[in-house]
């Protein structure tokens, strides 16, 4: 298994009601964002740093998250248009259209909501140069 992993995260993990009807989502939003979804039969599924799980998997002590807010990263602006028409064609409710935002003018973004009222967006910001994609963990 290859695992990427960024410097300040090593994962975080989401909770939620129904565990189908969020694979479908998150399988959908991150195929947008190239990012491989990897099921298992531990009640959960992975993304990258994401984990998603059912309330009664075995690292979920049986309570749901709540909410959160997660901003992923896209490589352009046509991405995060795509990452919303996908979200919202697979559970997910609007919760701010793609467009520049106040934070700093090349900020382009989308919310949606998941279907456990997870505030998820897709960001764009702009030309930049990466010192390296990601760190690559072979496990």
């Amino acid at each position: 298994m290859r695992l990427h992993r960024g410097r300040l995260i090593d994962h975080i993990q989401l909770v939620v009601r129904d565990l189908g009807a969020s694979e479908r989502f998150y399988r959908a939003v991150m195929a947008v964002l190239e990012i491989p979804v990897l099921g298992t039969d531990r009640g959960c599924f992975l993304a990258d740093e994401l984990v998603v799980s059912s309330a009664d998997s075995p690292t979920a002590a049986g309570a749901l998250t709540g909410r959160h807010h997660l901003a992923f990263q896209a490589r352009d602006r046509a991405t995060v248009d795509a990452f919303h028409r996908a979200a919202l064609d697979h559970g997910g409710t609007d919760n701010g259209a793609p467009g520049i935002r106040a934070y700093h003018p090349q900020y382009y973004a989308a919310f949606v909501l998941d279907p456990d009222g997870n505030n998820i967006e897709a960001v764009y910001q702009g030309e930049a140069k990466r010192s390296a994609p990601s760190v690559t963990i072979e496990v």
